[in-house]
C-alpha cells in the first residue's frame, strides 16, 4: 500500500516548535563563487545556493554520512485556495503518488522500497512539501522520481473517487484529536472567512466534489519555479545537486497559467469565538489566543523567548509537590488554585473526586507565525468546572508581564539557553536540516548562520520582553476555540471584558 511507503502522512496545521526561522534582515554582502558550469553559486553560512534560469532556487548543505534529504518546497498552501475549493492543496497531495504517466502507483512503491528510501509529503497553510530521504548512491533516482510525481501525475478518476474515502476517514481521525478539533476551530475564530481560518482537509462537500479539474488548476496555478525551493542536506555534492535541478525541474514555468489569483488574500484577526459542547467528552478543551507576529516581525524571537518562559505543565507527567516549586511563574500560580480548590472539598470528597482537584490537567503555549500576521496561543485542558478559574489565571499572569520588574534575569537566561539548546538539536537530524533550508529560503530567501541566531536570542533584554507581552498581549481582544463539556464557560463577551479589568 502506498502509506507503507510513504510513512506517516503529516498534517502541519501549526508550528508549535521553536524553528531557526526568527527575523529577517537583509545581508548587504554576500561573497560568490562561480563554476565552470551552472549559475552562479552564494555561500551563506553552511548552505550553497544557486538560482536556475526559471527562478528555481537550489539549497544545499554538505554533511558526511552515507545519505541525503532531498525536497522539494513549495510556497503554497491551503490559505491560497477560495472557499469553492477548500482542501485542494491536501487532495492533491494523495494524488500525486497514485501512479504517473511512465509509472504505476505499485512501481513507485517498489522502486522507494527497493532502494531503502522514505518518500513523504506534508500540507501546511503555507507551503506543500514533498521530500524523499535516500543513500547518496540513489540521489539522481530520488530526484527524477520527485520530478516525475510532480510533474507527470495521471490522477485518473477512479483513484480520484478512491481517495475521497480516505480523505473523509482521515478527516474523522483527525476531528478524534481534541487538541487538533479545537486549534482548527480557533484558527475559523481567529481569521473569520479567510484563508488562514479554513482547514487544511477542507470541509466534506468539497472533498465530496473535487475534481481532477479543481486537481490540475491548483498545479497550474501555484506550482511555478519561482515559488520552489530544492532543498537537500546531506552526503551530496552542490554542484551535482544544482544539474540534477536542471535536467529534472528545469523546464518548469515561471508564472502561471491560469487566470486564478496567484496570492492569498490579506489576513485580518477576528476576535470571535467558537463552541461545540460534547458530553461525551468530560473534559473542557480550549485555546484562547491574541494576534502574533509575522515570520519577519522585530518582535518574532523576544515571542519565541516568552513562550518559552511560559513552559507547558502535563499533570501526568509533573507530580502536585513538583510543581509549586516549578520555575515558571504560571504553573506555580495554576498549582496554588489546585490547592485552593481542593480545600474547600471535604476529605471523602477529596478522595472520590480527585480528579477535578487539578485546576488545569495541561496547558502548553504556542507562538506561531505566518506571512502576514501570527497566533500567540495558550490551549489546556481542565475540568468543566475549573475552566473559568484558568482562563482568570491565564490572564491575570498575562497581563502581569507588562508591568515594570515582572523578569527575573535568571528566568530570562534560563529561557534563552532552553530555546537555544532546542534549536540546536533539531539540526542533529538531516530531515530537520533540510526542512530549515527548504522553510527559510521560502520566507527569507536566505538562511540564517546559527551565531547570528544565537545573537538574536541574546539580544532580547528584560525590556524587550516586557515591550512585546505589552503589545501582544495587555488589554488586547482574543479569539476562543473549545470543546468538551463546556457548559459552564463564562460567555465570550465576560472573558473579554475581564481581560480589560486585569
Amino acid at each position: 500500500m502506498m502509506r507503507a511507503m510513504l510513512g506517516s502522512r503529516n498534517i502541519m496545521s501549526r508550528t508549535i516548535q521553536p524553528s531557526i526561522l526568527l527575523v529577517s534582515k537583509r545581508l548587504d554582502f554576500r561573497p560568490f563563487s562561480f563554476t565552470a558550469r551552472g549559475p552562479p553559486k552564494i555561500i551563506e553560512a553552511n548552505t550553497e545556493v544557486s538560482t536556475l534560469e526559471n527562478g528555481l532556487r537550489v539549497c544545499t548543505e554538505n554533511i558526511s554520512g552515507e545519505t541525503v534529504t532531498v525536497g522539494v518546497y513549495i510556497d503554497a498552501g491551503s490559505r491560497y485556495e477560495a472557499a469553492s475549493n477548500n482542501g485542494v492543496a491536501h487532495f492533491l497531495e494523495h494524488m500525486i503518488f497514485k501512479g504517473t504517466k511512465t509509472r504505476k502507483q505499485r512501481e513507485l512503491e517498489v522502486m522507494i522500497e527497493d532502494m531503502g528510501a522514505q518518500l513523504n509529503a506534508y500540507t501546511s497553510r503555507e507551503q506543500t512539501v514533498y521530500y524523499t530521504k535516500l543513500f547518496k548512491k540513489d540521489i539522481e533516482t530520488g530526484m527524477e522520481i520527485l520530478a516525475d510525481i510532480l510533474q507527470n501525475s495521471i490522477m485518473s478518476l477512479s483513484a480520484i473517487e478512491r481517495e475521497r474515502d480516505v480523505i473523509l476517514r482521515e478527516m474523522e481521525e483527525v476531528n478524534k484529536q481534541h487538541e487538533e478539533l479545537v486549534l482548527d476551530l480557533l484558527h475559523d475564530a481567529a481569521f473569520k472567512n479567510g484563508g488562514l481560518g479554513r482547514t487544511i482537509l477542507g470541509p466534506q462537500e468539497n472533498i465530496e466534489t473535487i475534481s481532477r479539474r479543481d486537481l490540475y488548476n491548483y498545479i497550474e496555478t501555484h506550482y511555478t519555479a519561482p515559488r520552489m525551493v530544492i532543498a537537500a542536506a546531506g552526503a551530496l555534492d552542490h554542484d551535482y545537486i544544482v544539474h540534477l535541478s536542471q535536467k529534472f525541474f528545469g523546464s518548469y514555468p515561471k508564472e502561471s497559467r491560469t487566470d486564478f489569483p496567484v496570492d492569498f488574500d490579506q489576513a485580518q484577526f477576528t476576535p470571535t469565538e467558537n463552541r461545540i459542547i460534547d458530553h461525551n467528552e468530560p473534559q473542557a478543551h480550549i485555546a484562547l489566543a491574541y494576534e502574533g507576529a509575522h515570520w519577519t516581525s522585530a518582535f518574532s524571537v523576544p515571542l519565541m523567548i516568552l513562550q518559552t518562559m511560559i513552559g507547558y505543565y502535563d499533570r501526568l507527567s509533573t507530580p502536585a509537590n513538583a510543581a509549586e516549586d516549578s520555575p515558571y511563574p504560571l504553573i506555580r500560580s495554576l498549582a496554588n488554585a489546585s490547592f485552593d480548590f481542593s480545600s474547600h472539598l471535604s476529605q471523602q470528597q477529596q478522595q472520590q473526586q480527585f480528579e477535578i482537584f487539578d485546576v488545569c490537567h495541561s496547558y502548553m503555549a504556542m507562538n506561531t507565525s505566518y506571512k502576514d500576521t501570527g497566533l500567540i496561543t495558550f490551549y489546556f485542558v481542565s475540568p468543566p468546572q475549573t475552566a473559568k478559574i484558568t482562563i482568570s489565571i491565564i490572564q491575570t499572569y498575562l497581563a502581569s508581564l507588562s508591568k515594570p520588574g515582572s523578569f527575573d534575569e535568571h528566568d530570562i537566561l534560563r529561557a534563552k539557553a532552553q530555546l537555544k539548546a532546542n534549536i540546536i538539536s533539531q539540526l542533529d537530524a538531516l530531515n530537520n536540516v533540510c526542512e530549515d533550508i527548504g522553510r527559510q529560503y521560502l520566507t527569507y530567501h536566505r538562511r540564517m548562520p546559527l551565531a547570528e541566531v544565537i545573537a538574536r536570542i541574546d539580544a532580547v533584554t528584560a525590556e524587550d520582553l516586557r515591550a512585546t507581552a505589552n503589545h501582544f498581549l495587555t488589554n488586547k481582544p482574543h479569539a476562543m476555540a473549545a470543546y468538551g463539556t463546556i457548559d459552564d464557560l463564562p460567555s465570550y463577551d465576560h472573558i473579554h471584558i475581564s481581560n480589560f479589568n486585569k
